[in-house]
Order: structure tokens, then sequence, then C-alpha cells
């Protein structure tokens, strides 16, 4: 894929994962998964493994980001981050960060908690699995 077609990617995924857009969390789910869709079925011919990895770790903390933000409240974030399985001090501590939304969707704690595997429990789509899938 060309660097600006990365590029336009990136920017349609920013788009739908604003923070402040105000859309559910289902519509986003399906506006993301009808983008993924049809960017690798547009880009399937191409040999772009590499790629599909890198562009879902980014959209994964995209989400993280989203979801984060939707956590307001330190109680909230607190609660989350608990029951995720996270230990409680660590849990109360990232609870309390001041730290911004992109730097803490990049932490330890959220890729711990918001897990590859709830995100595909969720029905988020994979670039890579669905890559994967529609080039065999």
């Amino acid at each position: 894929m060309h660097p600006k077609g990365v590029q336009k990617l990136k920017e349609k995924i920013r788009s739908i994962t604003e923070r402040s857009n105000g859309m559910s969390v289902n519509k986003r789910k399906e506006r993301l998964n009808q983008t993924v869709r049809g960017w690798v079925n547009y880009y399937k011919l191409a040999d772009m493994k590499g790629l599909m990895g890198r562009m879902d770790q980014w959209t994964r903390r995209r989400i993280r980001m989203v979801t984060w933000k939707r956590w307001k409240r330190v109680r909230t974030r607190f609660y989350w981050l608990n029951k995720l399985g996270a230990d409680k001090r660590k849990a109360w501590e990232w609870a309390n960060t001041r730290k911004g939304y992109w730097r803490v969707a990049g932490s330890y704690i959220l890729d711990r908690t918001l897990t590859n595997e709830l995100f595909r429990r969720a029905k988020y789509i994979s670039f890579l699995d669905y890559y994967l899938s529609v080039r065999l």
C-alpha cells in the first residue's frame, strides 16, 4: 500500500475513533468493522501482512483511548481496571493518573486489561485476521 493510502486509512480511523464525536460504542464498532472490511478487501491482493499487524496495534490503541475517555471518573476507571484483572493498588494508581488519553492507551495496564482477546469477543474485526482469512 502506498504511504498516502496508509495516511488516508489512518485519517478514516481517526475520524471514527475521535474522543469527542459522541458516537455510541455499537455504532463506532460497526463503522470501524466496515472500514476494516472495505480496506482489506480492496488491498487483499497486495502482500501486506506486516502493515496489517501494525494497523491492528494502532487501531487497538485508538479503541483503548476511546474506552479510557468513556470511563470518565476515577471511580469508574478503578472499578473497570479492577474488574478486568488489574492489581488493586495498580488499578487505583492508574485510575488517578493525570497522563493524557493517548499515553494511557499505550500503557502496560490497559494493554493487560483491555486485551486483544477482549476485543475479539466484543466482535471488533482485526485487520490481520481478516486479511489472512480473505487472502487464502
